[in-house]
């Protein structure tokens, strides 16, 4: 686990390390600074899963608009919060998961093996 004391930190080491997930929360120095995280976040190849940290949920749905996989509402207590983790992690990796066999089910030799699995 590692903080952050600003946006701008937490970009700088988005950008320099892996993370599997990034909770931000969304107001720091300004009012969007965390939307800015989530979004940086995003942009990484690593993908990792996100969620914004807020004591004033927003009535749309601007949070997810903006890339956060989950939205948590403070005051929130440690074992809520350690299950909505839990949760956003798990659901997060079934998505990697779905995707990389996608990717990999629409390789050509993917294709082509199928194709003759079927034929014979």
């Amino acid at each position: 686990m590692q903080t952050a004391a600003s946006a701008a930190e937490a970009v700088k080491k988005l950008t320099s390390g892996v993370y599997e997930m990034v909770i931000t929360d969304s107001r720091m120095e300004t009012d969007d600074a965390g939307f800015n995280v989530i979004r940086a976040a995003r942009q990484q190849p690593y993908s990792p899963a996100t969620a914004l940290l807020t004591a004033y949920p927003p009535r749309n749905l601007d949070w997810k608009h903006n890339g956060a996989h989950s939205l948590l509402v403070k005051p929130i207590g440690t074992q809520d919060l350690l299950r909505q983790i839990e949760a956003l992690l798990v659901q997060h990796q079934d998505q990697m998961q779905s995707r990389e066999n996608a990717r990999l089910d629409a390789r050509p030799d993917t294709v082509a093996r199928q194709k003759q699995q079927k034929a014979g």
